[in-house]
């Protein structure tokens, strides 16, 4: 990418996630890369979960290792529920505990026409935006203790829309319902579920997904008047993850450039 994401953290670590694991989705490149890494110089080891992206996990993972925390790399699809069954149970195996999850993998397929999205698209982003975060959940929930945190990941899109990812914007939607829900739900046993609505993020999968008029132009039409950087979104995920949110679950932070939405 023409310029590269920055995904380095700004600041000095200050134990906020020391002795604790953390399990992140799409946590090759982009946002993921970013919470990665800043969540070692935190304190915390990383499962780094990734699609088929080896090159780009093996340098999130030495990422994580400058920063002096270990880290696990782990391939697969996190549609396919079984898999994330084995993302939990390998990273107790390596690390001994899950304490944070950050369900942050995602997918999205621009069309302009919403009669051109197919019925194997649909579901397909379905499965892999708010299927994997509900068998991430499922998978974790048996291992989270008093105290441990969910972040998912939802997209300003799911609060305005956009015309060209409508599937994907309506999945972010569903995740939005997910977290209100789940919220409530494991509120009792102190378990926290937030959530981080970015947008618009300069990350691999903009230029990916959009055609090149629309990454020419991405997130000049923000209050900020320009796109974010993955590590302007990062710590809103420490913030969610770690004891400085204690008070706060089935919330929604807003890295979106100033774009005033409710939620």
């Amino acid at each position: 990418m023409d310029p590269a994401p920055d995904y380095m953290p700004r600041h000095p670590g200050s134990g906020r996630l020391k002795g604790r694991a953390a399990i992140i989705t799409g946590g090759d490149s982009g946002i993921g890369r970013a919470t990665a890494v800043l969540f070692a110089r935190e304190g915390a080891d990383v499962t780094i979960v990734y699609l088929d992206e080896d090159a780009d996990a093996e340098e999130t993972a030495d990422l994580v290792g400058k920063e002096g925390r270990r880290a696990l790399t782990l391939r697969g699809d996190v549609g396919d529920k079984s898999f994330c069954e084995q993302v939990v149970a390998r990273t107790r195996e390596e690390f001994g505990r899950v304490d944070v999850l950050v369900n942050n993998a995602g997918e999205q397929h621009a069309r302009k026409d919403v009669t051109e999205i197919s019925e194997e698209q649909l579901f397909r982003t379905f499965r892999t935006n708010l299927g994997g975060q509900f068998f991430m959940v499922q998978a974790a929930l048996p291992h989270l203790e008093r105290g441990a945190s969910i972040i998912c990941t939802t997209s300003v899109t799911a609060y305005r829309g956009q015309d060209l990812l409508v599937d994907y914007a309506s999945s972010k939607g569903a995740i939005l319902s997910l977290v209100r829900a789940l919220s409530g739900k494991l509120a009792g046993d102190g378990i926290r579920v937030n959530a981080v609505a970015p947008g618009p993020i300069w990350t691999p999968l903009i230029p990916a997904s959009f055609p090149p008029d629309k990454v020419e132009d991405f997130g000049k039409s923000s209050p900020l008047g320009r796109a974010g950087q993955p590590n302007e979104v990062a710590p809103a995920m420490l913030f969610l993850a770690c004891d400085d949110a204690s008070y706060m679950t089935g919330q929604v932070l807003h890295p979106n450039g100033g774009d005033l939405i409710g939620g």
